[in-house]
This record gives C-alpha cells, structure tokens and sequence, in this order.
C-alpha cells in the first residue's frame, strides 16, 4: 500500500479537514503530520487544544492509519524520514506565506519520485474563522489558568501586555501584526498591573486601591478577553492575606501572579511620590512564596518571585542569593528587575543565573533599558517580557491632547489623528454593533 502524507494543525476539526483526508484515502495509507504546540506557537496563538488532545481527535478520524508528530511547519525533516508517494494539501498555498513551504515539499518529493496532489481548498471555512468566533463566545477560568504554563512548554519567548481596564484588553486580545516573513505576532497575555490600576482611578497611593477594587478591574478584563493573564499582587501583604489572594485569583482564571520581595507603604511613581521602601528578608518572603504554593488547588496556577536587590542597590551577589532561595521555596518563576537605562546588569544577572543547577523561567519588565530588543532578551535566557505600563503612558498625551484642543477650538474633535472614529472602537467590542 502506497504513503500518503497529510500535514495539518487541526486545532479545531472541520469539514476542510475531512474533505483532505478523504482526498488522501484514494492514493493509499494516510498518515498525518500533527504540528505540535510548539510548531503551532511558532507562526500564530497558541491551539486551543492540546498536541495529545487533537491526536485522539485525528487518529480516530475515518481513514487515517497513523499519527506522527510534525516539529516544525517546515514538511521536509518528516518527509525525508517517511518518505511517502504522495503528499496532498488544500490549493490554498500556492500564494501567500505557504508558498515557499510548498516549494520545499515539491523539491523533497522529487528525491524519490514522490508527487504534490493539491485538491480544491474548501472555501467559507477556517480554523481562524471559528477560532475567532470562539473568542466571542469567551473562555473558562479552568482553560485560561493553563494557558501560560502551556505557553512556557511551547515558545522560546512570551510576550506580555499590560492592561488596566475592558477596552485595553480588547486591544491585547485582538491586536496582531504580520512580520516580514509572513509570520503572525501578536501578544501572548496580559499584565495587570497594580500601578495602572491606581493611576487610570486617579490615586497616587497605590494602597487607596484594595484587592476588592482590583478584582473589579480584573473581572472587566476578564469578561472580555480570553488570553492567560498575569496579575502584579506588589508584596502579596501578610503571609495570611497572600494565601486569599493566591486562591482567588486562582479561582478566577489568572495564570499567575507576581510578588515583590519589598515591604513598607508603596506609592505610585508615576504621580512623582515615591517613598522609601525596605527588602523583606529572605527568610519572610520565602516562607510567602511556600504557604501560597501550599494553599493553591492546581498545579497549573504559579507563583512569580520578583527580587529588589537591583533597584534597592543591594547588589547582584544578593539578587542572586535570594533568586536560589526563593526557587528552593518553590517560586514557579523569577522576575529581575532595573531601573538602569542599559540593560547591562539585567544580562550580567541572566549570565550568572544560568550556571545555576535549579533554575525557573526567568521574567523582565524592559521600561527603562528599552534598547534592548525581544532577540536579545530571549538570547540572554529571558522566556517572559513584560511591557509594562505601556498603553496607559501612551494613552495619556493623546487625552491631553484632544482636551486642549477641545477648549481651543470649542467644538467636538473631528481630526484623525486624534480622535478614532466610534465605529473603529466598537469593532473590538464583541456583539457591539
């Protein structure tokens, strides 16, 4: 019986999908090249499903003999080991990103003799299309809690945007870009941050914002989106306050949240009012870090330790005394932070912090060294980029702006370099009309 070769991500099952592999049937024994999470990652979000989840899908789909991992979206590493008679693929690639991937097919093919059947691409169906009508619908807390951990086993670096009210997580949610190389970008998740919360309330002291407060801002996040997100719980409090706020952001979704190795009264520095703070010792923030790893009920939810010692200028033989003992205490994660213009003692820290034998995914909130880019951070051994602050620093000088130009020419904004028009706005709202 003759190999028939079928590559697809089949996230979610369609009629596209079974139209291919009846297609394949006719030309012999299909075998189908499942991308993994990571191939999957690599060009576009991440699949709702799971790699082991979509091949119990495949493999028990009518006429397909065998399921085989596919790493990359490149076909040819598996076709040279398989080295089937006919690969089949919808038309749709001949044009566009696919293309040279295509052409990489045919030339393997050729090796030894193989042939490109290219049947009619099923029109008015896409994985996008119901992907994108599943965002509408929304999520589950259970599905969203996973989704850094699951993010973490399949991409080399995530990127996370802050958000501090509905519409900005709209904008993380759908927000996405398309590379030179065809590939799509958009952002991984999203960062509630404690500062952006108080400053879009007006209070400077980050302190007037209670967790009540905070979770009002989370839930409008949440009913709208549909992205893991990472919440900033600043000290975490007392070792008995940090235990409710790990089970209800559990609870709730969140996939993680950060706590910072400080203590004392905390203000917010972009009102210009910051106040003196001390580093907690070692000792208390580990025994944090431990109680809320013990009170949590999945294994999924993590817990992030963020260590001062740069900023506080204790020095790096101290951010990294404290990085080891918080990862014993069982910190899923370590977050490193700088206030320097130059990312250098960020690097010199990545460079120490790799010789350690136990190490977690290492986190950076790159606002002041922002030279640096995503490629170099990734290569210092950086998995989680924070951009923090972002959209509500560049929020603020268009407000302004449209304000003043309001009260100078004493009619409503009509410029649109200002202003955006609604009906723009209301395409990022689900069901708006």
């Amino acid at each position: 019986m003759k190999k028939v070769y079928v590559g697809m991500s089949a996230d979610l099952i369609h009629p596209g999908h079974l139209n291919i592999i009846n297609e394949a049937r006719k030309y012999g024994d299909v075998i189908i090249g499942l991308l993994t999470d990571q191939a999957i990652a690599s060009y576009k979000r991440l699949p709702a499903l799971t790699y082991e989840q979509r091949k119990l899908i495949v493999e028990n789909i009518k006429g397909v003999s065998q399921v085989v991992p596919q790493t990359t979206l490149d076909y040819v590493p598996n076709l040279r080991e398989i080295r089937p008679d006919y690969v089949v693929h919808g038309d749709d690639w001949r044009t566009g990103v696919q293309r040279e991937t295509r052409q990489r097919v045919i030339d393997a093919l050729k090796e030894w003799g193989g042939k490109l059947i290219e049947p009619r691409y099923t029109p008015g169906i896409s994985s996008s299309k119901l992907h994108d009508a599943l965002r509408e619908i929304g999520t589950t807390p259970g599905i969203r809690l996973k989704g850094l951990r699951r993010l973490l086993a399949s991409k080399e670096l995530i990127t996370i945007m802050e958000t501090h009210n509905g519409i900005t997580g709209l904008i993380v949610e759908n927000t996405k870009v398309t590379a030179s190389n065809g590939k799509q970008k958009e952002f991984d998740g999203m960062w509630l941050s404690s500062l952006t919360d108080s400053t879009a309330k007006g209070k400077p002291d980050i302190g007037c914002v209670d967790m009540t407060s905070r979770l009002n801002t989370l839930n409008d996040i949440l009913e709208v989106t549909t992205k893991p997100i990472i919440f900033d719980g600043d000290s975490g409090g007392l070792v008995e306050h940090f235990e409710f706020m790990v089970r209800t952001l559990e609870r709730e979704g969140v996939s993680a949240v950060i706590i910072e190795d400080k203590v004392g009264l905390k203000k917010n520095s972009l009102f210009g009012t910051e106040v003196e703070q001390t580093q907690d010792t070692i000792e208390n923030f580990s025994a944090k870090i431990t109680r809320g790893k013990q009170v949590q009920v999945t294994d999924d939810f993590m817990i992030i330790a963020r260590t001062e010692s740069l900023i506080l200028k204790a020095g790096m033989d101290d951010a990294l005394k404290r990085a080891r003992s918080y990862i014993e205490a069982g910190a899923d994660g370590i977050m490193i932070h700088s206030k320097e213009k130059s990312p250098d003692e960020i690097l010199a820290f990545c460079e120490e912090y790799d010789k350690f034998e136990q190490k977690v995914p290492l986190v950076a909130i790159p606002s002041t060294y922002s030279s640096i880019t995503e490629t170099g951070l990734k290569n210092a051994g950086i998995r989680i980029v924070i951009y923090a602050n972002q959209l509500l620093r560049s929020a603020y000088p268009a407000m302004v702006k449209a304000a003043e130009c309001i009260l100078e020419n004493q009619r409503a904004l009509e410029c649109d370099e200002i202003c955006m028009p609604i009906k723009e706005i209301l395409t990022l709202i689900p069901g708006a009309k």
